[in-house]
């Protein structure tokens, strides 16, 4: 099975957000712009800045982008930023406050974020390509003009941090498909470039297949040829188009940092309102009627298909069969408490502390078993898809119906038709709906929750 690399470039984003929040709320004491209000004036400049840079765009700063796109939304962030802050003295009428000293602040914040935000893309394009650190591996398919054109991209720019190793023509003798995708596998592959002019429809498909199963980002160079239906993301390599098939919104770091947010609220708020006082009750009462722990860790695959512990109050008897076999309907093995919290979902409790320590988060899809990932992912197509973003203790496709026992193959594929669905669409919103279904199914109860 293919297991990529961990990334720790998406938190670039959210770090530079936290410096520049930093910035803008400590500097008017370096100033000293006389605030009547300040709790009003940081809140009312915090929440604009966030509006304003996600409108702007003004932190999706990739590593092929160019100098004048950070000038261009730079120069648009700033002078938005001055209006916003010009009318905080209109709206809530701030008489000690000088506007001279105002545009001070503005002058020196406008300078050092803009000199950080310099800085840091400087210091990456310099990492990149002096110390050949945030690496991506790529493969190019195809034979032609704009293919040689990319190669020659990423040989040059090496501040890119594209590390290409093969080109693969599908138009040449000898070439096999099976030995191509081998080739990406054994080298660890990131990123794959296909060109759409040397490859047949169902070329196309085996490609896009492929690549979801094996957590692999695929990307097109375009041609006019009508590749597919659905939306695509259009971008540049210096002064190459690019198109990418699928756009991830959990791959977008400010959603990242959204979504990681509001895990770490939710999950501390369960586990001091709730654990806190719940978890010795259930101790006692899981230790007197069977001997054991009080919790119960399995080992299941989480995103980018990394192996991590799954936790939940025990429900079973100590049995050996626990990692091989999931729970059936009336199964021997729960015990009389067990059926009481399975029913209730209250054993899936403890995952909040995987949430907490980042493993998983509160919404996403289900992990599974390390047997039962090695045995889907070679039979459903896309199931791989699945672990392109961090599990859940509840997900859409569990609301949905589709959770417990996986008793016929439509199980599977419509859980992972779900669960796909969620990836491609996430929101914050739509988070907060599956959290509000899930309550209500356990207060209602489910067929499938033994």
């Amino acid at each position: 099975m293919f297991f990529k690399r961990h990334r720790y470039s998406n938190l670039i984003t959210p770090f530079s957000y936290i410096i520049d929040l930093l910035v803008i709320n400590l500097f008017p004491y370096v100033i000293e712009l006389n605030l009547f209000e300040p709790i009003l004036f940081h809140v009312y400049i915090s929440i604009c800045w966030i509006i304003l840079s996600v409108k702007n765009e003004f932190y999706e700063i990739h590593r092929y982008s160019k100098v004048l796109i950070i000038f261009r939304k730079s120069f648009t962030q700033f002078v938005f930023f001055f209006l916003i802050l010009y009318a905080f003295i209109g709206f809530f009428k701030q008489p000690r406050m000088s506007r001279l000293d105002l545009g001070q602040y503005f002058l020196l914040v406008t300078v050092t974020i803009s000199a950080l935000k310099f800085a840091n893309y400087i210091l990456l394009m310099t990492y990149r390509q002096r110390i050949k650190g945030n690496l991506r591996n790529v493969v190019v398919i195809g034979k032609n003009k704009k293919t040689d054109q990319l190669i020659k991209v990423f040989q040059e720019r090496s501040e890119f941090g594209y590390n290409f190793l093969k080109q693969f023509s599908p138009k040449a003798l000898g070439f096999e498909m099976e030995r191509c995708f081998s080739f990406i596998i054994d080298n660890k592959v990131d990123e794959v470039y296909c060109s759409t002019s040397e490859l047949k429809n169902e070329e196309i498909t085996q490609f896009v297949n492929f690549a979801d199963n094996n957590l692999i980002t695929l990307k097109f160079i375009p041609d006019n040829k009508n590749i597919f239906a659905k939306k695509l993301k259009f971008e540049y390599y210096d002064y190459i188009p690019v198109l990418s098939l699928r756009d991830i919104p959990l791959h977008n770091p400010i959603n990242a940092f959204a979504k990681r947010s509001f895990d770490i609220i939710f999950s501390l708020i369960v586990i001091i309102g709730l654990l806190s006082w719940l978890t010795p009750i259930l101790a006692l009462i899981i230790t007197l009627e069977s001997k054991g722990p009080v919790f119960f860790r399995q080992t299941r695959n989480g995103i980018d298909n990394r192996e991590f512990y799954c936790y939940k109050f025990r429900s079973m008897a100590p049995n050996s069969n626990a990692d091989a076999i999931m729970a059936t309907k009336n199964d021997m093995r729960i015990t009389k408490v067990g059926k009481f919290i399975r029913k209730t979902s209250i054993d899936e409790l403890p995952q909040f502390y995987n949430v907490l320590f980042g493993t998983m988060s509160v919404v996403g899809p289900r992990p599974h078993m390390v047997k039962q990932t090695s045995q889907f992912s070679e039979k459903i197509d896309k199931y791989m898809v699945r672990h392109f973003v961090k599990p859940g203790i509840t997900g859409l496709a569990q609301v949905r119906g589709y959770r417990g026992e996986i008793e016929q193959p439509s199980d599977i594929q419509n859980r992972t038709k779900f669960d796909v669905f969620y990836i491609e669409n996430w929101s914050l919103f739509l988070d907060i709906k599956i959290i509000a279904q899930t309550v209500i199914n356990a207060i209602q109860g489910e067929s499938k929750a033994y």
